[in-house]
Formats: C-alpha cells, structure tokens, sequence
C-alpha cells in the first residue's frame, strides 16, 4: 500500500512539474519586458490595447450567443431522444462526436462553400451574416462538449415520470421544457456552457477564415509581432481555461450536493 500510494505521489508529481514549470516559465518571461527588473509592463500593454478589448469583447459576446443556441438545441434534443426515440440514441452520439473527428478547418471550407455570397444562403454576403455563420460553426465545435454533459445530468433524472407528473398537472410542451426539464439539468448546461466559453476564446482557424475580429485571431496576430505581449497573453488565456474548469468543478459539487427534486 506504502509503494503504490508513492508510485501515485510521485505521478502526481510529475504530471505537475510537465504541466506547471512551461507555465511558470512563460509567466516569468511576461515579465521581463522592463530590462533588469519585473515588471507587469506587458499586462498593462496587452489591457490597454484597444484591439485587446474589441476581440476580447467580439469572442465572449460570441461564446454568450453559442451558449444559448447550443442550450436550445441540446437540451430539446436530448430530452426527444431519451423520452420518445431511444432507438436513435447512437446515431445522435455518432453525429455528436463527428466535429471531434473532422477538423476545423474542413468544417469551415464547407461552410464557406455551401453559403457564400453566391450560393442561395448568402451568409457570407453582410457582416451580420458572417458572425451567425461563425455562430453555427462554435456550436458545431462545442456540440460533443455540450451534448454528454446534458446527457449525463439527463441520466440523473427521470425524465419520463416529470413528463407524465406535468402533463398530468396540464403543463404543454413549453412548460414542461423550461419549468421541468431545464432546472434539473442545469449543472450539465452550465458544465457544457463553461467548456464551450474556453473553446469559443481559444478558437482560431473558423474565425480567421471567416475574417472575423475574434480573440484566437489577435492571439496569433500579437505572437508573430510582439515579443513579451504573446506570454502575457498565454497566461491570460490559460487563466480563462482554468477558471472554467474550476467553474465545471463547482458546479458539479453542487449539482451532487443539492436536494433531487420529488
């Protein structure tokens, strides 16, 4: 027992030293930008970039916008095919898991190829266009993230008898959507919402193609030019990552602490 708790310690050491020394050492070259002193000139230089806070903005609006939409996808979707077609679960699981396999960059030549400017779907044609075109291309991306987390806090519950309960009670579809279903799996939306926040930030390849002013587009923009500015954006980014996962933590603690609903 002595042997195999040291063998666990000792991976757990070492995971730690290959994830946190590359870390460190980013964060401690962000500040060296003043010679022969730390400084957090390179923070102060990234907050203060206007260009910093419009992508900054354009992505987290983005990510809000993805959010909700996947949300009303999933959930309706899930709950249909848990209550009424069980048959077809493995083909949603099999078309949930397809952006995992298919890259970004082919997702998005076909996007630009089935709604161009030309086509009869012209997305691509207005700026407005173009940002409900990325919209759709993050849901995508976010779609197996989204779909398992609301399956697994599907699971949890018994969908089934909440439906009969409501519908007994009088309650139609909406209600029993938004009133029933939503708050009991609210952990795995969130959870989904958390990782999709973190994916829609990083992202790079859609937004580039589709010429949009996002977050992942500056990150690559600063690092070919800057020098220091790129590491304090690294450790900017790994802290919005960690901070979802820490919020998917949290989360989950109290979805398994709080009360089942009768």
């Amino acid at each position: 027992m002595k042997a195999s708790k040291i063998l666990a310690w000792l991976a757990i050491a070492i995971g730690a030293i290959y994830f946190l020394v590359p870390l460190i050492g980013t964060f401690e070259f962000s500040l060296r930008m003043r010679r022969g002193v730390y400084s957090f000139d390179a923070y102060q230089s990234v907050f203060t970039d206007a260009q910093f806070r419009a992508t900054f903005g354009f992505s987290m609006l983005m990510a809000l916008v993805t959010i909700v939409v996947g949300m009303l996808l999933i959930v309706p979707t899930a709950y249909w095919v848990r209550l009424r077609l069980p048959q077809m679960r493995p083909v949603v699981e099999f078309i949930t898991l397809l952006p995992l396999v298919i890259p970004a960059i082919v997702i998005v030549f076909g996007y630009l190829r089935l709604y161009n400017s030309s086509s009869w779907i012209p997305f691509t044609g207005s700026t407005q266009g173009t940002n409900i075109l990325l919209t759709f291309s993050y849901v995508t991306l976010a779609l197996p993230y989204m779909y398992r987390s609301v399956d697994t806090a599907m699971r949890t519950i018994d969908v089934r008898t909440l439906t009969e309960a409501a519908e007994i009670l009088g309650a139609k579809w909406p209600t029993i959507m938004f009133r029933c279903i939503f708050p009991n799996v609210m952990s795995g939306v969130l959870s989904g919402a958390f990782i999709t926040l973190a994916i829609v930030m990083g992202e790079f390849t859609m937004a580039a193609l589709l010429n949009r002013p996002a977050f992942g587009p500056y990150l690559q923009l600063v690092g070919a030019n800057k020098a220091y500015e790129p590491s304090a954006l690294a450790v900017i980014a790994f802290a919005i990552t960690w901070l979802s996962m820490g919020l998917i933590q949290l989360v989950s603690r109290f979805g398994k602490l709080s009360p089942s609903r009768p």
